[in-house]
């Protein structure tokens, strides 16, 4: 535990980043699987879905919560997914 006053403040700032940073992480997973799952029904709104879902990926890598080639990798494959439905 810590002793110093600045050592508790740096574990509070932490844990609320921790949170926050699995919210999104959480988001971009919900998103992709939904948009995924709107590509296989071939459903006219994937589009928007995938849009969506490619704009939290890049709010992510923006803020470095997500590596930048997971990132491009989850882009790519919903992409890929999409144009393929086209």
């Amino acid at each position: 535990m810590p002793i110093k006053k600045s050592a508790w403040k740096a574990l509070r700032q932490s844990e609320k980043k921790a949170v926050r940073n699995i919210r999104l992480k959480k988001k971009i997973k919900e998103l992709v699987k939904d948009s995924q799952k709107l590509i296989g029904i071939k459903e006219k709104t994937a589009v928007d879905k995938v849009k969506d879902a490619i704009k939290a990926i890049d709010k992510a890598v923006q803020k470095k919560i997500v590596k930048k080639n997971f990132g491009a990798r989850k882009k790519s494959r919903l992409m890929k997914k999409l144009n393929l439905v086209k």
